[in-house]
């Protein structure tokens, strides 16, 4: 009976506080998406290289991600295949991949995602995008 109690507990604060764990994401870069397939090359600064995973989070508008390629500073590299995420809208992220190489000592070198801005220029505003690390 204690252990119903505590899931039930644990299962609430997570429905009052849904951004349970968010502040555990850096913000490695930001980019606006033009209302037009993009591909853009994010090189990360200083102390926002050294990471295990990655999303990326629609803070404005509506994306599709169709692809993201990162390169380490050992020379490897992982190609995601984001047309698994679908369309993000405001607010939403992308699952979290895993960086190749190993924990705790890979520093990311280079990213490149490709994107397109969904919606009408007129209309809508265009998209605005996080690439998060954790």
């Amino acid at each position: 009976m204690k252990s119903i109690l505590y899931l039930f507990v644990i299962f609430s604060s997570l429905l009052v506080n849904p951004k349970t764990g968010a502040d555990d994401w850096t913000t490695i870069a930001e980019k606006t998406v033009n209302f037009k397939a993009e591909k853009d090359v994010i090189t990360p600064r200083g102390n926002e290289k050294s990471f295990s995973k990655i999303r990326v989070k629609c803070v404005e508008g509506t994306v599709k991600i169709k692809k993201m390629h990162v390169e380490m500073s050992d020379g490897t590299q992982k190609d995601y295949n984001a047309k698994t995420v679908g369309v993000l809208t405001k607010g939403m992220a992308s699952m979290a991949w895993d960086l190749p190489g190993k924990k705790g000592e890979q520093k990311i070198k280079k990213i490149e995602l490709e994107y397109d801005s969904a919606g009408v220029a007129v209309v809508s505003k265009r998209a605005r995008v996080e690439i998060q690390g954790k």
